[in-house]
């Protein structure tokens, strides 16, 4: 876990960079934020009217904006940015005037804090929209400067002439009476704008956004540089709002009044034409009431076609009855059963009678014959009978008949009454409909009036501001929280960068991983940083064992520690070495390379069992190889252990050495070796074939703090300089 987190080890001991470059970030944010103008926000919340509800819920109420079209959230919005309203709302604000109180190194805007008064009297476009400085010389004169029109000097209280325009300059005697802390005698810049521009920079800083697109509810945001002109411009633009939907409103419904009005009139005309030509019809046609007329008409023909019915029915009857009597005459005896059609009272009358003058002749017939006198008596009777009823027979067929006949032509004539009658129902029907036409937009027409007039005279709206805009105390803009935070975290982050660069630049050893990573030499020893002679002296015995048990030194051993320089610490390892050998009792020579060498190459014995035998790297440039190994061969035959501290690699004869050794040791420091030399030693090692190389790292783990650094930087390159020149 330790090892995973190395990479964190820069950055611990930088932490005084990174605290030193986030406390220089912070004062200078904090600096910064001192000059920077600071933006005030103010925001009013405007409920607009819903078309669907009224107040309370009131058809009145809702009939109000009864001409006003369904308009949308979004397109109410535009209407609220529009030049149209932005400009009815400027006219109640003295925005046209801009002034600006100029610091050293900042200006602040002034609105109802300005000491001055400025007011254009003239002004061309041409020298609207620009930019003027004007600098108190002391409470009575002033100077006014700006690009084209030179500098114009004036007194307080005067209208000055300003290149082609007309200024009005004064004190704000209210104000300074309120506040006399206020300094007057100081620059001054001031802009007179244009309302076209004026409006395009409003628009800038104004922000119209719904609420939530399901609720009728706007917000109105605006910022500026002013407190007071945040909070001011949104409640004006909301108040502005409302005044045009107003007199929108109120104009709209005026000019329907007016329409409505004169439409009435024609209506009205037309509907008193269209009741004379219903009635000129109705006189023409003799009409009270088509419907009721034809219904008499049908029920009267109704009840002649039942009574003609009836009539037939008995007429059909009588002659079938005629018929059958004219043709069997001769037996009337026989054709009496059918007399049965008959049933008045005359008819049954004259049956039965000539039933009984048929009974008393067939009486006679029993005692007289046909030829008897009462017998032809009694046959002349019957005849006499049957003739009058068969004349009384046919004279009712016959006025059956003339009956038949007169209802046939009564119902004609009734049906001739309707001929003409979908003509008329057409008519009247044309007639009527025209008549309810007009009446209807007669009655619509002045149902609306009436709504009109109400809306006219009703100047209210339902739109109406539920938030108004107030002064904020604090801007939000620059916010200085976020500003001081984001400011440390990237001082934090350009130290760590800063820190990552120079690391990636120096490129050291720094631990076991980079020698692993980047080498197949074994590493054989890691030697931390170690306080006191007892524990130097402690770590190197266990160094040594670790270094036998692997079989790495033994008896007889030639050790040849290497390294790229002096600071690499190999003279240390070697030294404390040393000790411990000596403490062991072993016979040990010290073989070194200086340029005050023995040039006799002689081993002096430096204490009861350590011997040193320096070589002057001055004579041995005249060595051969094999001379250099012989030299040391045969010193080393008389001693348990050889120690050579060889010259540095890529120096003189450092090769000849590294391939007498036994046991070669390449010393390498995770402060100040570069971490390419890993690379070169793992080249020579291929190249030359050099026999058991081993890399050992000096100053493992060790990680010191940039101010021990910083300490000791001052005190190696500047404290010995004074010293040198205090003694000189």
């Amino acid at each position: 876990m330790i090892e995973s987190l190395n990479f964190l080890r820069p950055y611990l001991r930088g932490w005084p960079i990174i605290l030193v470059f986030m406390v220089a970030a912070f004062l200078t944010a904090k600096k910064y934020l001192s000059y920077v103008v600071p933006v005030y926000e103010s925001t009013a919340k405007l409920r607009l009217a819903d078309s669907d509800e009224g107040v309370p819920e009131s058809n009145l109420f809702k009939d109000f904006d009864i001409f006003a079209s369904s308009q949308k959230l979004n397109a109410e919005i535009e209407v609220i940015k529009s030049h149209t309203i932005i400009s009815k709302a400027l006219d109640n604000l003295s925005f046209d005037v801009q002034i600006f109180r100029v610091g050293k190194i900042r200006k602040s805007e002034l609105y109802n804090d300005s000491p001055i008064f400025i007011l254009p009297v003239e002004m061309t476009e041409v020298e609207r929209n620009q930019t003027f400085s004007l600098s108190m010389i002391n409470h009575g004169t002033f100077s006014i400067s700006g690009e084209g029109v030179g500098t114009v000097k004036g007194k307080m209280g005067d209208t000055i002439q300003v290149g082609s325009s007309k200024i009005f300059v004064d004190i704000n005697h209210a104000l300074l009476k309120i506040r006399p802390d206020i300094n007057l005698v100081d620059n001054y810049e001031f802009k007179i704008f244009s309302r076209r521009r004026l409006i395009e920079k409003i628009i800038g800083d104004l922000n119209v956004t719904p609420v939530d697109k399901e609720v009728p509810v706007v917000r109105i945001s605006y910022r500026s540089a002013n407190p007071e002109k945040a909070a001011l411009l949104p409640n004006a633009i909301a108040e502005a709002y409302i005044d045009d939907y107003i007199q929108t409103k109120f104009s709209a419904a005026d000019v329907t009044v007016g329409f409505l009005h004169e439409r009435i009139k024609e209506i009205s005309q037309q509907l008193g034409e269209s009741e004379l030509a219903i009635l000129d019809y109705r006189n023409r046609k003799r009409i009270t009431n088509i419907h009721q007329e034809t219904e008499t008409d049908l029920r009267k023909i109704s009840q002649l076609k039942i009574q003609q019915v009836n009539l037939k029915m008995s007429l059909d009857a009588i002659r079938e009855l005629e018929t059958y009597i004219a043709s069997g005459k001769d037996n009337f005896l026989d054709l009496a059963p059918n007399f049965e059609a008959f049933t008045d009272l005359l008819s049954t009358e004259i049956v039965k009678n000539i039933k009984a003058l048929q009974a008393e002749k067939k009486d006679l017939l029993i005692e007289f014959t046909d030829r008897d006198e009462r017998v032809k008596v009694v046959d002349e009777k019957i005849r006499d009978l049957t003739s009058y009823l068969t004349e009384s027979i046919s004279n009712t067929r016959k006025n059956l008949q003339v009956k038949y006949q007169n209802l046939s032509e009564d119902i004609a004539r009734a049906e001739q009454v309707f001929i003409d009658v979908p003509e008329k129902e057409r008519m009247i029907t044309i007639l009527n409909r025209e008549f309810e036409i007009f009446q209807q937009s007669y009655n619509f027409l002045n149902q609306k009036k009436i709504e009109a007039e109400i809306a006219r005279s009703a100047t209210i709206a339902f739109h109406r501001v539920i938030t108004p805009a107030d002064i904020s105390p604090e801007p939000v803009s620059p916010n200085y929280a976020i500003i001081k935070i984001v400011s440390t975290i990237l001082g934090m982050m350009a130290a760590l960068l800063l820190i990552f660069i120079v690391h990636a630049i120096k490129a050291r050893v720094n631990n076991s991983e980079t020698i692993e990573s980047n080498s197949t030499i074994p590493l054989s020893g890691l030697i931390p940083k170690i306080q006191g002679q007892e524990n130097k002296f402690q770590f190197f015995k266990q160094i040594l064992t670790k270094w036998e048990v692997k079989e790495l030194v033994k008896p007889g051993n030639i050790l040849v520690f290497n390294g790229f320089s002096e600071k690499e610490g190999v003279g240390f390892i070697a030294k404390n070495l040393l000790k411990v050998l000596e403490s062991q009792g072993r016979k040990t020579l010290l073989v070194s390379f200086n340029s005050n060498g023995d040039k006799s190459m002689t081993p002096v014995q430096k204490s009861d069992s350590i011997y040193e035998m320096a070589i002057s790297t001055q004579q041995i440039r005249t060595f051969t190889t094999d001379q250099i190994q012989s030299a040391i061969h045969r010193a080393a035959e008389n001693f348990e252990m050889t120690v050579v501290v060889n010259s540095y690699i890529h120096k003189d004869s450092y090769l000849a050495v590294m391939a007498i050794a036994d046991c070669n040791f390449v010393v390498l420091d995770a402060r100040l070796t570069p971490a390419k030399f890993i690379h070169d030693v793992e080249v020579i090692k291929s190249e030359f074939e050099l026999p058991n190389v081993h890399f050992v790292l000096n100053r493992a783990g060790y990680n010191p703090s940039f101010l021990m650094e910083v300490f000791r930087f001052l005190q190696n390159k500047i404290f010995p300089l004074k010293t040198k020149a205090k003694t000189a």
